[in-house]
């Protein structure tokens, strides 16, 4: 088999691609793979370096919406990619292409199509990206993450709902090594808040605010991520709040987290962002969560996705324009002393998940080779 992968821009577009790679690298170790992406993107960085996949570039960037310059530019650079898409196709004779979200995505897959190559593409968001939306037309299968995206593609008929591949690692941890790790009580609940790698500044300000009145809830106890960027300005704030870490032992506050599995196999419930990623974790693993979507991203996907858990019953939404100290806490508070909720909201995002996501696409990939 001869799989083309091609995904860019995020972290988002990139992970999962390479998830479902290396599963089906292990399951079929004959099979030859290819990541095609930019230099200026993410997966230059994350994809080169690993160096057990072959990384190829192709020229493209994405289109400004309106009339200008940049647009004339970007043009020319989309008409290059195509040109090296149609290369790539023709050099390294794909069986099947996988894209996974990105606008090098259009190029690559609209090549393959025109060289009578299956192709196959994944959405991770509610609200679909608008490449994704474009290539609806042409590819073979459009894998989702929310069955709530079906509706915006050209074929509903060739839709799947996969949902999204989740770390090993993290659907094997347990609740024991997780409390053991941050060395928490099994007798009390545990709080994750968590706004990514780089952090969300409103939560960790809204959170840093809310410990004097969390404080007062003695069965609670809490890890918070600030992310890399956000950690001093959110210990000065908790300070500021006359809060001393040093003497509450039941809060754990740290920049970033490898050993991600540990805090969500703890957790009881979350509060944090809403990208597909995280809430795939999240209902993979079964927990109830707090969701405040990320304003700026793009078509406001974020509160699409927090909508569509919120519309299941497993998740709660706060707006960040909203957001404070006082509504969070008050929620927060309401779903600790609440267990029934908190159990049936945990037990609504375990039915949203999809445990056997990467299996259930390789199998879908592979199909056509």
């Amino acid at each position: 088999m001869r799989i083309l992968f091609a995904g860019g821009g995020t972290g988002g577009h990139i992970y999962p691609a390479l998830a479902v790679a290396d599963y089906i690298k292990s399951q079929y170790p004959e099979c030859e793979l290819l990541y095609v992406g930019t230099e200026k993107g993410l997966e230059m960085d994350i994809v080169g370096k690993r160096g057990d996949i072959p990384f190829q570039t192709i020229r493209v960037e994405g289109l400004p919406r309106k009339i200008s310059p940049a647009l004339v530019k970007a043009g020319m650079k989309a008409f290059n990619g195509c040109l090296d898409a149609r290369k790539v196709i023709r050099d390294f004779r794909p069986d099947v292409v996988v894209g996974t979200g990105g606008y090098v995505c259009g190029p690559i897959v609209l090549a393959a199509k025109l060289a009578g190559v299956p192709a196959l593409i994944h959405e991770q968001n509610a609200l679909p990206g608008i490449t994704n939306k474009l290539l609806s037309k042409w590819v073979d299968c459009v894998m989702v993450n929310f069955a709530e995206s079906k509706s915006y593609f050209a074929h509903p008929e060739r839709v799947k709902v996969t949902g999204l591949p989740v770390r090993g690692e993290v659907l094997t941890a347990k609740k024991a090594e997780g409390l053991a790790y941050f060395g928490f009580s099994e007798d009390k609940v545990t709080l994750l808040v968590s706004g990514g790698s780089r952090g969300a500044k409103s939560i960790n300000l809204a959170m840093a605010r809310s410990y004097p009145k969390l404080l007062e809830q003695k069965n609670l106890q809490i890890i918070h991520l600030t992310g890399n960027v956000s950690y001093d300005d959110t210990l000065a704030e908790i300070k500021k709040q006359g809060v001393d870490l040093a003497e509450q032992p039941q809060i754990v506050v740290k920049p970033y987290l490898n050993e991600m599995q540990y805090a969500l196999a703890a957790a009881d419930f979350c509060v944090g962002r809403a990208g597909a990623t995280y809430l795939a974790e999240l209902t993979a693993c079964g927990k109830a969560s707090i969701l405040i979507p990320y304003p700026f991203a793009a078509e406001n996907h974020q509160q699409y996705n927090a909508q569509a858990l919120v519309d299941q019953g497993a998740a709660k939404m706060i707006l960040d324009k909203e957001l404070n100290s006082e509504n969070l806490s008050v929620e927060i508070i309401d779903l600790l002393e609440n267990t029934i909720e908190r159990k049936k909201m945990a037990e609504q995002a375990a039915q949203a998940g999809k445990k056997d996501a990467l299996a259930e696409i390789a199998a879908l990939i592979t199909k056509y080779c």
